[in-house]
């Protein structure tokens, strides 16, 4: 009984972290009572590029990949989206195709709310629009951020950032070790180059003392260093 009062949406602390902390008690009942909840097995895809969304996905616990696919037919990952994130947001205001694919990295809880709700409280409640605008300006600055960073940085200074980003972002485990694991692959379209280069710039750091590396995982040894190295210092 008590997890399923957790989990209706006006007594999700979840909510506190993304545009729905702007709706009203009554819009969250509204949305509890018509929400799916589901799990998403890890490698499962939760949308697919060029879908027409009926709804979005508010993430309770696990980590996807936003991709979208190049000319060359190369997966570009474009962000991580882990707990209190709200996917295919952006593609149901704007009632267009979404452009990018959602992919479970690791086993997801997720709750899918119906777009009939989301765009009720868009129209009738200005406060929730004007989050959710704010929200998507926010993310916009960071594709221009990482669009110039993609145009001016070396494969070794966006390695760098990445790490550093995936260790604020996600944290580490017992051992110290990046909690997200992630593929040679995955990391290498996180980056934006190859694979085999990713491998080669990867082993570098490891040598200069930035990072040490166990299998998958990966601890950063020297974050001062990586700091610099992202930096261009």
């Amino acid at each position: 009984m008590e997890e399923h009062e957790n989990s209706r949406c006006e007594n999700c602390i979840i909510r506190q972290i993304n545009s729905f902390k702007a709706l009203k008690k009554e819009e969250l009942k509204q949305m509890s009572d018509h929400k799916e909840t589901r799990k998403v097995k890890k490698g499962e895809i939760l949308f697919k590029e060029g879908e027409r969304l009926s709804g979005v996905y508010c993430v309770r616990s696990g980590i996807s990949k936003l991709s979208k696919l190049s000319d060359n037919g190369k997966d570009q990952i474009v962000k991580l989206a882990g707990k209190g994130e709200v996917l295919g947001q952006r593609s149901l205001i704007t009632s267009e195709q979404t452009n990018l694919s959602a992919t479970a990295l690791e086993d997801m809880d997720v709750c899918y709310i119906p777009k009939n709700h989301i765009q009720e409280s868009l129209m009738q409640n200005p406060v929730f629009t004007n989050t959710v605008l704010k929200r998507m300006a926010s993310e916009l600055k960071t594709a221009d951020h990482t669009i110039v960073n993609m145009a001016q940085k070396s494969v070794r200074q966006r390695l760098a950032r990445g790490l550093l980003y995936l260790g604020d972002s996600f944290g580490t485990d017992e051992d110290g070790f990046l909690y997200l694991q992630l593929s040679r692959s995955n990391l290498a379209d996180i980056v934006g180059t190859a694979t085999e280069l990713l491998i080669r710039t990867l082993t570098k750091l490891k040598k200069e003392g930035a990072v040490s590396i166990s299998g998958k995982r990966i601890k950063l040894e020297d974050k001062k260093l990586l700091y610099a190295i992202a930096e261009g210092i």
